[in-house]
């Protein structure tokens, strides 16, 4: 999945021309906290409710100090883990597409991104949640993934971050199985820290009911 294909074509750029009034009005009409500025086909930056505040409302955005606006952005061939990158390092609510020679191609909106992964097999596929803790030395996601299989489980999605110190890590995994003592045990024979479990068997109900409120919610 690419940031080209995650556009969203229904939230238009501003333009150098438009006011910060214009602004104003778009980023409540879009529910966003910022929006992309052009100039023809060019990305010039991006523009927040606080660059808005430090300007006088109806002056154009032509005119604001484009050497303070947020220049981020990422190329239409990205990958999606890229857009979350450059949107969570930055504290985005879009992040600007555009092409090798710096066009502007559209948008990605974070509640797009919520709902591609919302969708995907990690949190829409019913299973349980286990948490490792491991050396970095000890990590080999083709042996965890063999004791998963071993068990006639599989592996939906594996998430890596940092441990208490440095040389420790904690993957999260989920797999296609809800009950998950054999699992386990199998983990445990095979002297790997099971820290967390979740099985979805206890609580399923609950979690769709926060999917679907979820869903609501980016429906808005």
């Amino acid at each position: 999945m690419t940031a080209e294909s995650l556009i969203a074509h229904d939230i238009p750029a501003l333009t150098v021309a438009q006011t910060g009034k214009d602004a104003f009005h778009a980023l409540n009409d879009h529910h966003v906290k910022h929006l992309p500025v052009v100039e023809g086909t060019q990305l010039v930056g991006i523009i927040s409710e606080e660059d808005i505040f430090n300007h006088k409302l109806y002056e154009a955005i032509g005119e604001y100090d484009f050497s303070m606006l947020r220049r981020f952005a990422v190329r239409a061939n990205d990958h999606v883990f890229e857009v979350i990158r450059v949107m969570g390092d930055n504290r985005l609510t879009v992040v600007p597409v555009i092409d090798v020679a710096g066009n502007y191609l559209g948008l990605v909106a974070q509640n797009d991104l919520l709902r591609y992964f919302a969708n995907s097999a990690a949190f829409s596929e019913a299973g349980g949640v286990l948490v490792l803790e491991m050396n970095r030395r000890d990590y080999s996601l083709t042996t965890i993934a063999r004791i998963v299989e071993d068990e006639d489980a599989k592996i939906l999605s594996s998430f890596v971050t940092s441990g208490a110190d440095a040389d420790s890590l904690e993957l999260t995994i989920k797999i296609n199985r809800q009950e998950l003592s054999r699992v386990v045990a199998s983990f445990e024979r095979h002297e790997y820290s099971v820290k967390e479990t979740f099985a979805e068997l206890d609580y399923a109900d609950s979690l769709q009911d926060r999917y679907d409120s979820l869903m609501h919610y980016l429906n808005v």
